[in-house]
């Protein structure tokens, strides 16, 4: 078994698991976005993936090795995961957030390696932060401080980065920055599976699709291939059109009103 995998994923908040019995297995190398309506378990498969919330060993697994038996520091070297509302100390200054994705790689008596200042460095540059690198985080917009959050997750320099909502709360142009940059991470290599709510923004960016709905995968794969209009109706219950985005070429979800 390779990869990040999920099988038979059973987990909750509760006595009644959000998840039941989901298969899954993160596309590497690609962009893919997760989407579904509110309460489907979007965010949830996200933070089991994670071991944010702790699932039986065997559910969730890194190249066949169940996550909860791995250190806490090798799992952070492989799984990134920016949850949908970070929190700062205040007076922590950009380049100061950047470098908490080094973490990792430290030791007990060791807190700096060589490899830090390019991490940092080229993470800062691969989101537009550099200029921005002595500023504190509470002095950011909304979008810059979401770029800064998103360079300390490059800064960790891990295979798989997880992202739920990244886009959440940010104006048209912040959001595709954000969902540029998670092409940029995949075309650099790295795998990204992302929370997003746009479907339209979805099929434009994502490379795979990966639709749930009450806790359970209901459709995998290329935007192209899935998305219909019958599967819009059954998980959003929204009646749609699927047309052509006009400058991607990608599908385009427009909701049919009276």
């Amino acid at each position: 078994m390779t990869g990040l995998t999920a099988t038979r994923l059973s987990v909750g908040y509760g006595a009644d698991p959000v998840l039941s019995d989901l298969d899954f297995t993160v596309p590497e190398g690609r962009f893919t976005a997760v989407i579904g309506p509110n309460g489907c378990g979007k965010s949830t498969l996200v933070k089991s993936l994670s071991r944010v919330l702790t699932a039986e060993p065997s559910m969730v697994q890194l190249e066949g090795k169940p996550l909860q038996k791995l250190k806490p520091k090798l799992l952070a070297q492989r799984i990134a995961l920016l949850p949908q509302h970070p929190v700062v100390p205040d007076g922590v200054t950009v380049a100061g957030l950047v470098a908490r994705g080094r973490y990792p790689y430290h030791r007990p008596l060791k807190q700096w390696s060589a490899d830090d200042p390019q991490a940092i460095a080229q993470a800062l540059e691969d989101t537009g932060m550099t200029a921005f690198a002595d500023f504190p985080i509470d002095e950011l917009s909304g979008g810059q401080r979401q770029r800064a959050w998103l360079a300390m997750v490059l800064a960790q320099q891990t295979q798989y980065v997880l992202l739920d909502e990244p886009t959440s709360f940010l104006d048209i142009s912040h959001q595709i920055e954000v969902l540029r940059l998670c092409r940029q991470i995949t075309a650099n290599g790295r795998t990204v599976l992302a929370v997003l709510h746009d479907l339209n923004q979805a099929a434009r960016y994502a490379d795979q699709l990966v639709v749930m709905h009450r806790g359970s995968i209901v459709a995998q794969g290329a935007p192209h291939d899935i998305l219909t209009t019958e599967l819009i109706t059954d998980v959003f219950g929204m009646e749609s059109m699927i047309g052509s985005d006009p400058w991607s070429g990608t599908p385009m979800v427009v909701p049919v009103t009276d």
